[in-house]
């Protein structure tokens, strides 16, 4: 059944290991993230973290403490200087850390040879919005002011985030553009989350089968946006806002087969419409979370250095 399974998506998805991949989750797709839960799910992902492979071996890997109680993760893939990127992982806003993407982080660094720093901000359901916004930016500003001690030089910085991070990466910068920045040099979006209603088609098209499910991102936003009303809030979905000028160059990437592709290709075209320099695709055949699905499939680690690959552009 498996196999047949997995056959029938050959065609669908960028190659075989992530057909099967997929068509194992269709067999056994488990319990929803609303019935297990934060804390179930958080030991979950613990649990397929400690079993994957480290990552790249880099010149420095350090956890601080930004003033004010945020922890983050510095990764430098060299004593000289560099460019820096503040990375912001994803999980629906109530799980990751910085052990969930530190393989991400870690492939990142080595591979554009930039230094990251990776934020631990508050996640929902204990710390609702906008905890986490305020983190993001917190900790932006500080990398802003102390990036010559943390990376030697005083060079380009970057935000980049996936799915809820690249929600809490956009709206930590339509948060600096409106407090006088400093802006980043640009923003990285990967299958970003811009629209918490949930109202674009392939919400529905996508909903079910194909790794994140619609329900799943339901949930989060349940969690960390309680009131309703608030979703539709541009100072919670960025697609919402009605002004998108003066914000950093973005670079936005989605994948075909992702319940949020329609919000994330929205928010790339509302950007270019409102004078911001963009470069955006679709993976095509691809899922969501690629970005931590390299050890899965080669089509997936193969879009990830595709999107490091537009950040040493940028950098």
């Amino acid at each position: 059944m498996l196999g047949q399974m997995s056959d029938s998506l050959a065609g669908l998805l960028a190659d075989a290991d992530l057909a099967a991949f997929v068509a194992g989750l269709r067999e056994t797709p488990g319990p929803s993230a609303r019935q297990l839960g934060p804390v179930a799910l958080r030991e979950a992902q613990r649990k397929r973290v400690e079993a994957r492979p480290r990552g790249p071996e880099l010149a420095a890997v350090k956890d601080l403490m930004v003033p004010g109680g945020v922890v983050v993760r510095l990764y430098r893939p060299t004593s000289e200087p560099r460019p820096l990127v503040v990375f912001v992982h994803g999980g629906m806003w109530t799980i990751g850390d910085l052990d969930s993407h530190d393989r991400a982080c870690r492939r990142l660094s080595a591979s554009t040879q930039v230094a990251v720093l990776a934020v631990d901000f508050r996640r929902a359901p204990e710390h609702p919005w906008p905890a986490a916004v305020e983190d993001v930016t917190h900790a932006v500003r500080w990398a802003f002011d102390h990036q010559a001690k943390l990376t030697g030089a005083d060079r380009a910085l970057v935000i980049a985030g996936d799915s809820s991070g690249g929600n809490l990466a956009a709206l930590a910068c339509l948060r600096l553009r409106d407090e006088g920045g400093p802006l980043p040099a640009a923003q990285v979006l990967a299958f970003p989350n811009t629209d918490l209603t949930l109202s674009q088609p392939s919400v529905t098209e996508k909903a079910t089968g194909w790794g994140l499910s619609a329900d799943d991102v339901a949930w989060g936003a349940e969690l960390w946006a309680p009131d309703p009303a608030l979703r539709a809030d541009p100072k919670v979905s960025p697609l919402h806002a009605a002004d998108l000028s003066g914000l950093p160059p973005a670079v936005i990437v989605t994948a075909e087969h992702d319940p949020l592709r329609d919000e994330g290709d929205l928010y790339a075209a509302r950007l270019a419409a409102a004078g911001v320099p963009v470069q955006h695709r679709c993976e095509p055949k691809m899922i969501h979370g690629f970005l931590t699905l390299d050890t899965v499939s080669p089509a997936a680690a193969q879009a990830a250095e595709r999107l490091f690959a537009d950040i040493a552009r940028l950098l």
